[in-house]
């Protein structure tokens, strides 16, 4: 069992920045692929960005939706089990619930099915 708190949402200018945390309980995080998805009103929840698990024999991968890429980073810290979303740049229509996701196969998926165990959400609003 994985359980996910988010962290770090708020209000922002339009062009501002925010940095999301997620932090996981478990002791085997560096193993699992994690994403980031948002839900904006009346809409589905979307992927946003996804990595991979940690190796000692293979790269991380990032993976990112084209409507964030260059703007947003995902990254992750094994040590504090902790998943980052940096959010550069930020749009009015990149306002949304921004939820986490632990996915125990590990590759990092842009499908919400494939996803575990999810977070409660946190909310980040960008006024224009």
């Amino acid at each position: 069992q994985v359980q996910l708190v988010e962290s770090g949402g708020g209000l922002v200018q339009a062009g501002g920045s925010l940095r999301l945390s997620c932090a996981a309980s478990g002791r085997t995080f560096s193993s699992y692929g994690m994403g980031w998805f948002r839900q904006a009103p009346g809409k589905e929840r979307e992927f946003v960005a996804a990595i991979s698990w940690t190796s000692s024999w293979s790269d991380t991968n990032t993976y990112y939706a084209d409507s964030v890429k260059g703007r947003f980073t995902i990254s992750r810290d094994n040590a504090k089990n902790t998943v980052y979303l940096k959010m550069n740049s930020l749009k009015p229509e990149d306002t949304a619930v921004y939820y986490c996701a632990a996915d125990h196969r590990g590759s990092g998926s842009r499908r919400r099915d494939e996803y575990d165990y999810w977070g409660q959400g946190t909310q980040v609003t960008v006024s224009s």
